[in-house]
């Protein structure tokens, strides 16, 4: 679908909203290089300096469709943005439109001119309603919105797209304060409210109210979108609540040139994504209205709470926390854990029956959780991720270190015909061992030779594969799971004796939403551990962020 939008002739119609999947570079090429539909690649939002966000939970559900958002503007900086972007190659039937904030004019226009050489337009934010003195506290403000947008376009070349909120009593008197100010084109929605969620009595999101998307917001956008088209000629990117074909000719009668769709993208793999934008490309031209059965409607994103029984310290900053019921877990998949006011963090579960986790100290949540009281409650959701799926009859090879052995207990256990190798520094930093041979043959290395072999748990692994004849490599499936330095060096070890598509490797990137949303946990493929792993086949590589 040819799609002419400024001064451009783009592959597709459509743009995936900022902050909302393609926030890592890597992502972002993957999609210029396989889904031609989204014509117009829109990045998260950069501002002038590194900012962290806010704590987890940022991503909560409160009905089938519908969410709050309160990621909190988490970026590198411009200059480590910009560096990062001026290595994508972009097709020249594509449209990089580079989202921008900043808490006055001068930031802005500082990070334009930093941005704009590694895009093809700017958005700028000027709607975000969770980022305290930033996006919707100077877009309510009509002379506010167009002295920001003359003031970038007074030092920039490339078209301006001023994001506009929902959030106010006259989105057209915004509007045309932004086209004074000179934007090129505007982007209308973003998120409305804030709104709040909440569970057993508490907030859900960390900075207690988040903006709220997906199909509730559905009629606003598209009366924002015929007020914005019936008093302004510039293009329009509408966004808020699209999920299906029927949503995108609404939203091309309103006014849209470009289609934003985000949220429904919630739960999709990769794979998924590409599938729905090519259904939904064809039910635009054929007039059917297949794309929204692509839509997960079942992503059950609520806590469900669990009591402490034991809390054993392994050492000083590893422990093994038991609670009182089974949970519904496969191999392969993985849990968010919640404290209300503190946080929420990724965990693979141990065991299922009872569920156990293992937690290594290594930041203020899993600080906490090393001291948590018998008798505390707490919450799960989940779980999340694919299952792993070993071929039938294959020789599962486990290698794991730290708390990864809690990713790869379940799968010898529940598969059979493995042989597990577990590494540490030192005896006392192992854990778990007895319950692992009771499943599988299990090899332990340890730094100092504390207990089994002396090195590396690498070493181990490829004194065991020299052993193995040629039909008994080309039977092997490997699961790695642990420290990013260890899970790559056993893939290298692996490719030595193996193909690469025996070898399926979870690292910890960093998992935020859980959903395949916020795209905090890509991998440098472009894939997402969250919905596309946490095991992925082939050889690892380091992340890519924005």
């Amino acid at each position: 679908m040819k799609t002419e939008f400024l001064g451009k002739t783009l592959s597709g119609p459509f743009t995936i909203p900022s902050g909302i999947v393609t926030t890592a570079t890597s992502i972002i090429q993957a999609m210029f290089d396989h889904m031609p539909q989204i014509g117009v690649i829109t990045t998260k939002s950069v501002g002038p300096a590194p900012r962290a966000g806010n704590r987890e939970p940022v991503y909560s559900q409160y009905a089938p469709g519908c969410f709050v958002n309160a990621v909190g503007l988490t970026n590198p900086g411009a200059e480590a943005s910009a560096e990062a972007m001026s290595k994508l190659r972009i097709p020249a039937d594509r449209f990089l439109l580079v989202s921008i904030f900043g808490g006055s004019i001068e930031e802005f226009v500082q990070v334009a001119k930093i941005m704009a050489p590694v895009a093809d337009g700017l958005e700028l934010n000027l709607s975000c309603p969770h980022a305290k003195g930033y996006g919707m506290a100077m877009g309510q403000d009509p002379d506010m919105v167009r002295e920001v947008t003359a003031a970038v376009k007074a030092v920039v070349d490339i078209p301006v797209i001023p994001k506009l909120t929902p959030n106010t009593s006259n989105v057209s008197e915004i509007a045309l304060a932004a086209v004074a100010g000179g934007a090129d084109g505007l982007c209308a929605i973003n998120t409305v409210g804030p709104g709040y969620t909440s569970s057993h009595g508490q907030p859900v999101l960390s900075n207690g109210a988040g903006g709220m998307s997906g199909k509730g917001v559905l009629p606003i956008a598209l009366k924002c979108i015929r007020e914005i088209s019936a008093i302004t000629n510039v293009p329009i990117v509408g966004c808020g609540g699209v999920s299906s074909a029927a949503d995108v000719r609404e939203f091309l009668d309103a006014g849209s040139t470009i289609i934003g769709v985000g949220s429904a993208l919630t739960g999709m793999t990769t794979d998924d994504i590409g599938s729905y934008f090519s259904q939904l490309e064809s039910d635009i031209s054929f007039g059917s209205n297949k794309a929204e059965g692509h839509i997960r409607y079942d992503i059950d994103m609520d806590f469900e709470p669990v009591v402490l029984v034991e809390n054993k310290r392994i050492c000083e900053d590893i422990c093994v926390l038991t609670f009182d019921r089974k949970i519904n877990i496969q191999a392969g998949e993985f849990v968010f854990l919640w404290i209300p006011g503190l946080g929420e963090k990724p965990f693979s579960a141990l065991s299922d029956d009872p569920f156990q986790l293992a937690v290594i100290d290594v930041g203020l949540f899993t600080h906490e959780l090393m001291d948590l009281a018998v008798g505390s409650e707490v919450y799960v959701r989940g779980p999340h991720g694919i299952p792993v799926s070993p071929p039938e009859d294959a020789k599962i090879m486990a290698v794991a270190g730290g708390t990864g052995l809690a990713a790869v207990y379940q799968l010898a256990r529940d598969f059979g015909n493995a042989e597990l190798f577990t590494g540490a520094r030192t005896a006392e930093r192992l854990y778990y061992l007895e319950e692992c041979q009771r499943v599988a043959d299990v090899h332990v290395a340890t730094d100092d030779g504390s207990e089994g072999f002396k090195g590396f748990v690498t070493e181990l692994l490829r004194a065991r594969l020299q052993e193995m004849t040629p039909a008994e490599l080309d039977n092997l499936v490997f699961y790695n799971c642990g420290p990013a330095p260890m899970v790559h060096e056993a893939a290298r070890v692996q490719r030595e004796f193996c193909r690469d598509d025996q070898i399926f490797s979870a690292i910890d990137y960093l998992t935020k939403c859980g959903v395949g949303i916020c795209g905090a946990c890509a991998a440098p493929d472009g894939q997402r551990i969250c919905v596309d792993g946490p095991f992925l086949q082939g050889s690892p590589a380091r992340p890519a962020s924005l």
